[in-house]
């Protein structure tokens, strides 16, 4: 077994090549038919705009494509899955027997923020390796970002609380442990999903349910069941039953050291400042107050006035309704080293691979992404966005996902930083900086 933050054996986990759209193995087909398969492409990631009100994105997920990279690959089962679908192209089906990416690819580094048309992720390859990685790409990239963009949020209105990410429970198996790094990256504390623990060394953490404390006859001797497995530095769920009562039995069992209580339920501002209230009444001046049930930036925003400790994060965190879609397209931008767009209404592109900065001022702030499909005269102040990550196939770094994924969150702390002050709001508004295609 590996250890924390190791890599996870490619057995453990499922196999990428099929997490693909059908229509890309179509166009394989059609392109090795006729000659232009090999022409050579350059393919860019970009969102052309933010969710409404949305002021910044973030991107994560980077790490998590970089790792499947080498995994995407047709063996015996996946190539016996595409015949029984009815894709049995013999020439498709050697080639795909064959593949391995060769190509390079480009990028923002992960936990760097975006904006509308930033290149966030550049492949160029021969066009049938390139245009089989779309799927895979979009979907790791689109559903990571939209988490790590909602966290962000959700970490700037805590205001230094710790966050706890805790939404395995609403989502995919797979789709949780990624929410669970996602959120991790942009400063949540922790996460409740043990192979997100495994997988990148996110620290986990959880104690116990409504459930178990219905189990027994009565509330003390649930408490004093947890409290003798896991300490006194436990946290103990008060609202199952009374709150006030629930308080008051934490105490006793677990004596004024008690670490922590956790409100579920209720008006939260007030729970939490009643609570605060009597557990200094009880000389359990220490006990932190955790709160959670359905949470989101704004209910984090309305208790800061609280005294509460830290927040428990989950649906509203990897739903839709809390984590609306990057909405990341992958578009061919350069064939054989000419440009090439869409011109259709309303979803144009730009033509040509993309060069981009971004502009700060002289005490640091972040003004703008530059954009061009032309290199970019550099002014002082100015920090490259694109970095390599690929070359030939291999991956340019060989640190492991928690390495990768504590350098990720530095990076995020640090860009963060540099935004102006208004890019902070929860209000709706326009984006923090402004996309200037030079």
């Amino acid at each position: 077994m590996p250890k924390s933050g190791e890599p996870v054996p490619p057995a453990a986990r499922p196999a990428p090549a099929l997490f693909t759209d059908r229509y890309e193995l179509t166009m394989v087909a059609a392109a090795l038919a006729d000659g232009t398969a090999d022409r050579d492409c350059v393919f860019e990631v970009f969102a052309r705009r933010l969710p409404h009100g949305r002021r910044y994105g973030v991107l994560a997920g980077t790490g998590r494509l970089l790792e499947a990279l080498p995994h995407f690959t047709f063996g015996d089962d996946e190539l016996a899955a595409l015949r029984e679908q009815g894709l049995t192209d013999q020439r498709l089906l050697d080639w795909l027997a064959d593949f391995r990416f060769t190509g390079d690819i480009d990028g923002y580094a992960e936990g760097d923020l975006y904006f509308p048309g930033s290149p966030v992720l550049t492949v160029r390859a021969p066009f049938a390796e390139g245009v089989l990685l779309e799927t895979l790409a979009l979907s790791v990239l689109n559903h990571d970002s939209a988490i790590a963009s909602a966290a962000a949020r959700m970490v700037a209105a805590a205001c230094e609380r710790p966050c706890i990410e805790m939404g395995s429970r609403r989502t995919h198996e797979e789709a949780a442990v990624a929410a669970g790094r996602a959120a991790y990256l942009v400063g949540f504390a922790s996460s409740s999903n043990l192979e997100a623990g495994r997988r990148y060394g996110v620290p986990t953490t959880g104690t116990s349910a409504h459930a178990f404390t219905l189990l027994h006859d009565d509330e003390r001797s649930a408490f004093r069941s947890q409290v003798d497995t896991l300490g006194p530095g436990t946290t103990l769920l008060v609202d199952t039953y009374d709150v006030d009562q629930g308080i008051r039995t934490a105490v006793e069992v677990a004596g004024p050291q008690l670490g922590a209580i956790r409100l579920d339920s209720g008006d939260l501002p007030t729970l939490a400042t009643h609570a605060r209230q009597l557990l200094d009444s009880l000389g359990a001046a220490s006990t932190r107050i955790v709160v959670t049930s359905d949470l989101d930036e704004y209910a984090i925003a309305g208790l800061m006035a609280a005294p509460v400790d830290r927040y428990g994060v989950g649906t509203s965190l990897v739903t839709g309704s809390g984590a609306p879609t990057a909405g990341m397209v992958y578009k061919l931008v350069q064939r054989d080293g000419v440009p090439v767009a869409k011109k259709s209404e309303g979803k144009n592109s730009v033509g040509g691979r993309k060069h981009a900065v971004r502009r700060h001022a002289s005490d640091g702030t972040a003004l703008a992404e530059v954009v061009s499909s032309a290199p970019i005269t550099p002014r002082d102040g100015d920090r490259d966005l694109v970095v390599p990550l690929v070359r030939a196939g291999a991956t340019c770094s060989d640190v492991t996902p928690a390495e990768a994924m504590a350098q990720a969150r530095a990076h995020h702390e640090q860009v963060r930083a540099a935004l102006p002050p208004e890019a902070w709001a929860l209000s709706r508004g326009e984006c923090a900086l402004e996309t200037v295609t030079a």
